[in-house]
């Protein structure tokens, strides 16, 4: 069967990673029908490097405003949607694919795939979440288990590998998905928008399949570690809260953000004092008006 692709790529202020990362699109076999670039606002030479670029199908989107990934992936993914395109993949701007690796996830059936990441050392660090757990109030984080960890090398997975949650970073889904489920939630700003759509996948009865060998190397190392003070803090606090109340399958995990505020507040004068507790405190009152659901179809 042969599907149409839409590419979506969010950028902001990576202009090098980002010439890099188009040149990796130009080398795919099949190519993609199309390629939608979210430029969110970049003051750096983004718009030169997108000007000069000569990839086939390229559609560039130039926000007024830095819309945050999330923002910028619901944008990107309304596009290629309304551009009729069949499969849309989603990515970052310091991913690189492999030259098959477009072939591999359309060589396979699914609804909702996954390519696999590793570093430029060729070593599997693919975080995506093979448990999630939304049910056990204890779990502080509801990721405890992921590829990386429960597979350690590529070469050591299964073919397919079942998922909990994804990244925005090679992840594929079909339209059909979108029209049951919605588009990413522009509300997330940055961090969480992923596995909300993930949630909100598997809970309309969709199944995520990670593939072993659609190979994704990524440009720079993971850091997944961010000041909980500064204003990534917040979001990271913020949306971590929403994802419980929205998703939480019972009272005591709805209660676990409320009780992880207090917490961070109570042990502010040891940790990131005024800055991390005020952060938590606007986070709880942010996360309750993120509840609801976002709408449930594209149009």
């Amino acid at each position: 069967m042969s599907e149409t692709t839409g590419v979506v790529v969010v950028t902001y202020n990576r202009a090098d990673l980002l010439e890099r990362m188009l040149a990796g699109l130009g080398g795919l076999d099949p190519a993609p029908e199309l390629v939608v670039v979210v430029d969110n606002a970049s003051t750096d030479h983004t718009p030169d490097v997108l000007a000069a670029c000569t990839l086939p199908g390229l559609r560039v989107v130039r926000t007024a405003e830095n819309l945050g990934g999330a923002g910028g992936f619901h944008l990107g993914t309304r596009t290629a949607y309304d551009a009729g395109v069949e499969r849309i993949w989603l990515m970052d701007d310091d991913v690189l694919p492999a030259p098959d690796c477009l072939g591999v996830l359309l060589a396979s059936d699914e609804d909702c795939l996954m390519a696999v990441r590793e570093d430029s050392q060729g070593r599997l660090c693919e975080k995506a979440a093979t448990r999630f757990d939304l049910r056990n109030p204890l779990a502080i984080k509801p990721k405890s288990r992921m590829v990386e960890t429960d597979w350690g090398s590529r070469a050591a997975m299964p073919e397919r590998v079942e998922l909990e949650n994804v990244a925005f970073e090679g992840f594929m889904v079909r339209r059909g998905v979108l029209e049951r489920i919605g588009l990413p939630d522009p509300s997330y700003f940055i961090f969480y928008d992923d596995v909300d759509f993930a949630v909100r996948a598997r809970r309309a009865g969709y199944r995520i399949w990670a593939l072993r060998d659609a190979v994704l190397v990524r440009q720079l190392d993971f850091d997944q570690q961010h000041d909980l003070a500064g204003w990534k803090g917040f979001y990271m606090y913020r949306n971590l809260f929403a994802v419980h109340l929205r998703y939480g399958e019972n009272a005591l995990v709805r209660l676990k953000p409320w009780l992880i505020a207090l917490a961070v507040v109570v042990l502010s004068p040891a940790r990131g004092g005024r800055a991390e507790a005020g952060n938590v405190i606007r986070a709880m009152r942010a996360a309750r008006g993120m509840r609801r659901l976002p709408p449930s179809s594209v149009d």
